[in-house]
C-alpha cells in the first residue's frame, strides 16, 4: 500500500484508541477484582495507574481534535506513561518470580516478635495486604502482571507510532 490508508483515518484514532484501550484493561482489571474474586496486591493496584493517566491524557488528546504538534506530544506523553506502567508490571513480575524482593508494602513476609496485644490490633484492623509474591491466576504460565508489561509495551509502540504519523501530518 502506498499509505492512503491513512487518508481514511481521522486524526483522533490515536487518542480515542489510547482511550479505549486503557479504559478496557481498567475495566478488565475491576472485573477481575470484583466479578472473578481476584484480590489485588498493592503492586496491582499501582499497575492501575498509568492506564488512568494514559486515559486522561488522551481525554485530552480527544477533545483537541488529536491533530499535529498537540496530538503527538500527548500520544508521546502517552508512549513515556505506558513504558513506566510496563517497568512496574516487569517489577511486578520479577517479584512473583522472587527474582528479588518488593520495596512495596505488598504484605507477606514473616514478623518479627510480636506481643498478643499488637497481635489483637494487627487482626482488628482487617486483613493484612495480600503479598505481590502470590500469583493467583495464569494462563500459559504467565500471570496478569506479564500480560500487564505485554499491553503496556504494545501500547507504548502504538503510542510511539501514533505520534509519529501526526507529526508527519498522517494517521496511522
Amino acid at each position: 500500500m502506498n499509505g492512503s490508508l491513512s487518508a481514511y483515518v481521522h486524526p483522533r484514532f490515536v487518542a480515542l484508541a489510547i482511550l479505549l484501550a486503557s479504559s478496557a484493561v481498567l475495566i478488565g482489571a475491576f472485573a477481575a477484582q470484583h466479578l472473578f474474586g481476584l484480590e489485588p496486591c498493592v503492586l496491582c493496584i499501582y499497575q492501575r495507574v498509568p492506564y488512568v493517566i494514559a486515559a486522561m491524557l488522551a481525554t485530552v488528546g480527544v477533545g483537541l481534535g488529536g491533530e499535529g504538534r498537540a496530538g503527538a506530544a500527548i500520544a508521546g506523553l502517552c508512549a513515556v506513561v505506558f513504558l513506566t506502567g510496563a517497568w512496574l508490571a516487569l517489577y511486578h513480575v520479577g517479584v512473583e518470580q522472587h527474582w528479588w524482593g518488593s520495596i512495596a508494602a505488598c504484605g507477606g513476609g514473616q514478623p518479627g516478635a510480636m506481643t498478643l496485644e499488637q497481635l489483637k490490633a494487627g487482626l482488628a484492623a482487617g486483613s493484612p495486604a495480600k503479598p505481590c509474591d502470590q500469583v493467583d491466576w495464569t494462563l500459559f504460565g504467565v500471570s496478569l502482571a506479564g500480560y500487564n508489561a505485554l499491553v503496556s509495551l504494545g501500547l507504548a509502540v502504538f503510542s510511539l507510532l501514533g505520534a509519529r504519523a501526526l507529526l508527519r501530518g498522517k494517521s496511522p
